[in-house]
C-alpha cells in the first residue's frame, strides 16, 4: 500500500477507516468476479470441435470438388483408389513432396510429386520456437490435425514436436502444410497443389486411415549423398534418418516407427497377405500400440 495511503488511514477514526476498508475490498471482490465472468465468456464462445466429426469446411468442399476431375484420371492411370491411405515424403533440399498411395498389391505406389513453393531455414531440424526453420524426423497426422478453416487456405499439422524431439528438448508448435506459398516454420505450396494434397489425405482418413506418416528428409538418403555432408553436425543423425528412409524404399510401406532412449527404432512393415481386406490395408500403416507415443496435434 503506499506510503501516503498509510498515513491517511492512521489520521481516521477506527469506526472510519474500518468503513474505507471494506469498502476497498468489495471492490477488489467485484473486479475479481468481472475478470473472472470474462474469462469464463471466453471458454464458452471459443469454438469447440468435436473430436468424433470429421473436420470439414465449405472451402475443403469446394477444393474437392475442383480438384477431383483432375485427380480422377491421374489415379485411374496408376490404378489407385480414391481413398485408400496415404504416405508423404518431404525433401527439403530439392524442394519436393512426394504423395504415394496404397495399390492393390498391398505396398505404396507413387502417385504424384508436388513442388515445396516456400519453407523456412536450411537444412537440418527445428531446434527450438521462433527459429525459422523446418523440421525434419517422422510425423503421423490423424484426421484431428487437418485444418479446413485455415487462413493458410488449406492445411494439416504435421505433428511436429514428436517424441523425439521433446526428448531432445527441442520446441516449437504448429509445423503445417499449407497453401498460400509463405513460411515461417511451416512447408507452403500453392493454393492449386494443397488443393490436391489435403484433397487425397482427407479421403484416406475419411476411407478409415486412422493416421498418415509424413517423414521430412533434409535429402534423399543415398550413401552417396550422405557422403557428401560428412562434416555437417547433422550427419549422425541424418544417417538416423537413413533407417527409416532406407526401409520405405526396400518394403514400399512405411515402417514401425518408435523412440527408445532418445533414439528412433525401427521395425520392418509386415507383409499384407489380403490387398482387398480394409482392415489389413490398415494394420500394415498403424504403429503397433507399445510404438503409438506421438502426442495428438491440435490442427491451427
Amino acid at each position: 500500500m503506499p506510503h501516503y495511503t498509510m498515513i491517511a488511514l492512521r489520521t481516521m477514526t477506527p469506526s472510519f477507516r474500518a468503513s474505507c476498508l471494506t469498502a476497498a475490498t468489495l471492490r477488489r471482490s467485484l473486479m475479481a468476479i468481472h475478470v473472472l465472468v470474462a474469462v469464463a465468456l471466453c471458454i464458452i464462445s471459443a469454438p469447440v470441435y468435436a473430436t468424433s466429426e470429421h473436420p470439414s469446411s465449405e472451402l475443403a468442399e469446394a477444393a474437392s470438388e475442383r480438384t477431383l476431375p483432375v485427380l480422377k484420371p491421374l489415379l485411374q492411370a496408376k490404378k489407385l483408389r480414391l481413398g485408400s491411405p496415404v504416405f508423404i515424403r518431404i525433401f527439403k533440399s530439392s524442394y519436393e513432396l512426394e504423395l504415394w498411395m496404397m495399390s492393390s498389391k498391398g505396398y505404396f505406389e507413387h502417385f504424384k510429386t508436388y513442388i515445396i513453393c516456400h519453407f523456412s531455414g536450411g537444412l537440418g531440424p527445428k531446434l527450438k520456437e521462433g527459429d525459422r526453420q523446418s523440421p525434419e524426423g517422422f510425423y503421423l497426422v490423424d484426421k484431428d490435425q487437418l485444418n479446413p478453416w485455415s487462413s493458410q487456405h488449406l492445411a494439416f499439422n504435421i505433428g511436429y514436436p514428436n517424441e523425439y524431439d521433446r526428448y531432445h528438448r527441442r520446441t516449437g508448435s504448429a509445423i503445417m502444410v499449407h497453401g498460400k506459398c509463405v513460411s515461417t516454420g511451416c512447408f507452403a505450396m500453392t493454393n492449386y497443389n494443397i488443393e490436391q494434397i489435403y484433397t487425397l489425405v482427407d479421403a484416406a482418413i475419411k476411407g478409415g486411415q486412422q493416421a498418415f506418416w509424413v517423414h521430412v528428409f533434409p535429402f534423399r538418403l543415398t550413401r552417396k549423398n550422405l557422403a557428401a555432408h560428412t562434416q555437417s553436425r547433422w550427419h549422425p543423425f541424418w544417417t538416423q534418418l537413413k533407417k527409416g528412409f532406407d526401409l520405405f524404399e526396400y518394403y514400399r510401406t512405411p515402417p514401425h516407427i518408435g523412440v527408445e532412449n532418445g533414439a528412433y527404432t525401427f521395425n520392418a512393415p509386415p507383409p499384407v497377405a489380403n490387398t482387398n481386406d480394409s482392415s489389413a490395408t490398415t494394420l500394415s500403416l498403424s504403429p503397433p500400440t507399445h510404438h503409438n507415443i506421438w502426442p495428438r496435434q491440435s490442427a491451427q
